[in-house]
């Protein structure tokens, strides 16, 4: 029976925990005493306390994050209520800054930073009874050539049906403010033949999935050259995920992305503002040229599917600016664009803006703005909503032909504006509206609202949904078509990179 359960709540399944694995891969003598052990947001609290006290272990530790924090909370609750022998330890970001900003007053011990080396040492004390004086542990960054790489610890149904994470390098090297790896200037890369064989040995036992969680996988191109060799030297199908910086994309580095085929290659680029003062307030920086070329040549010269980021509620950025930056982004690239709101996360220097701009957060996790004195709280309302229904219409490839007829006028986001607000009048929900009920909805405002003809919009939008097998239209739109796809595709066909992930999970 287990002396240590290692824990956390993922956000979905298809998520597997690196962190609970650095953890277990660097016990020591101790390993063989510890089990992972990972859940849901869907389980039920009650429930995983039942399953983690069922091998009656003496220290539990928890990694705590913004999505799960009020869940670990309850989670505490119970384990020291039902077993208060049990020695609860909490670790993860949501514990390694201050000001905490949830009530983990019942966790026995909490450990800041990178628990590697100091949660070993814990264990080991509180196993001989050697209780630490201190109830926070501080750990610190820890020299990342002293660990032990946890990847060996992927079972076998990981390996089948989860993202495999895995990371290259700890740190960034920039300064962006809202940001927790800012916290940590220096980047501290494994060494790279022992990371490579270790991935090698991921992919012999049949990992095709890899999700880097490196913050700047381009920081460094000659690492970045040699991770990326070793991927154009395997056989698809296989899908690598790299967090990249927008403006750092050296010839080594592009020449090698012009050779992955499609379906393979995901980059995640940072871009969160493109307005020159914002950036300055929130210490980012920005060289747009070298971010529109880029941009450019990762659309037009590789099969990469690529995922841009834009925050809204950063100090000093208006509605406008952020529409502007909105605009400009949908005509430099066809990807995806995440709309994210700016969360105010302990440790970070977002903080020193409040007072300036006004900056005011919700206290309950994720953090995120409430209002600033840019935008009020009525519109930032209205901007989370926006993020959702852009998220259901643009981002998942299911209108791409249908979606700019709401901004034919080439303001995409005054257009967007204006659907949003009158969809969510309509629904009164952002969650749940499926496709039928999505396409009758698009078609409404168009028609009724915008004033376009019928059978335009029922023909665009029978020209994205009817291409793919099994799908129909509802009567109030079909009665309109008058053209019907020439051919049909299968929904494997079909899917984006993104409703292929989102299928799988």
């Amino acid at each position: 029976m287990p002396a240590i359960i290692l824990t956390t709540i993922n956000a979905r399944y298809i998520h597997a925990s690196l962190g609970l694995r650095w953890l277990h891969a660097n016990l020591g003598e101790l390993q063989s005493q510890a089990q992972v052990q990972e859940y849901c947001l869907t389980d039920h609290t009650a429930d995983i306390a039942e399953q983690i006290l069922q091998s009656a272990p003496r220290v539990v530790g928890i990694g705590v994050y913004i999505w799960n924090a009020v869940q670990v909370r309850q989670l505490v609750r119970i384990l020291k209520r039902v077993a208060p022998q049990t020695v609860v330890v909490l670790g993860g970001p949501e514990v390694s800054h201050q000001p905490f900003r949830v009530d983990f007053s019942e966790a026995d011990y909490l450990v800041q930073g990178e628990g590697e080396h100091s949660f070993s040492e814990l264990c080991q004390a509180l196993l001989t009874g050697s209780l630490p004086t201190q109830r926070i542990i501080p750990a610190g960054s820890v020299d990342v050539d002293t660990l032990i790489l946890p990847y060996e610890l992927y079972t076998e149904e990981d390996l089948a049906h989860r993202l495999i994470y895995v990371e290259a390098s700890r740190g960034c090297p920039f300064c962006c403010e809202f940001c927790l790896s800012s916290i940590d200037h220096r980047v501290r890369p494994f060494e790279t033949d022992r990371f490579l064989d270790a991935l090698d040995r991921l992919w012999q036992r049949g990992a095709r999935t890899f999700k880097f969680v490196d913050r700047t996988f381009n920081a460094n191109p000659a690492t970045a050259g040699r991770i990326l060799d070793f991927f154009l030297a395997q056989k698809p199908p296989f899908h690598a995920h790299f967090e990249v910086i927008p403006d750092h994309f050296p010839e080594s580095i592009k020449e090698r992305l012009t050779r992955f085929p499609a379906g393979t290659l995901q980059l995640e680029v940072g871009i969160q503002t493109l307005h020159p003062q914002t950036a300055a307030n929130i210490n980012r920086r920005l060289d747009f040229h070298r971010i529109r070329e880029n941009l450019d040549f990762l659309e037009q010269k590789t099969a990469a599917h690529l995922h841009v980021d834009l925050i809204v509620g950063l100090p000093g950025e208006s509605l406008k600016q952020f529409g502007d930056n909105l605009n400009t982004l949908v005509n430099l690239t066809g990807g995806e664009i995440q709309i994210g709101i700016l969360k105010k996360l302990s440790g970070t220097a977002i903080n020193r803006h409040d007072q300036v701009h006004g900056m005011v957060y919700s206290p309950e996790p994720p953090y995120e703005i409430l209002s600033n004195n840019q935008i009020s709280f009525n519109q930032m309302q209205a901007m989370k909503r926006l993020a959702r229904f852009w998220d259901l219409v643009y981002n998942s490839g299911n209108f791409r032909r249908t979606a700019p007829l709401l901004w034919q006028d080439g303001d995409v986001f005054n257009g967007f504006y204006d659907f949003s607000r009158w969809l969510f009048l309509q629904t009164r929900a952002t969650w749940q509206i499926g496709l039928p009920r999505l396409c009758e909805l698009l078609f409404g405002y168009l028609v009724e609202v915008r004033g376009m003809d019928a059978r335009e919009v029922a023909n665009s939008l029978a020209a994205d949904v009817l291409t793919i097998q099994g799908r129909s239209l509802p009567q109030t739109v079909l009665t309109h078509v008058t053209k019907l796809p020439a051919t049909r595709r299968t929904l494997g066909e079909s899917l984006t990179r993104r409703q292929t992930r989102h299928l799988s999970a």
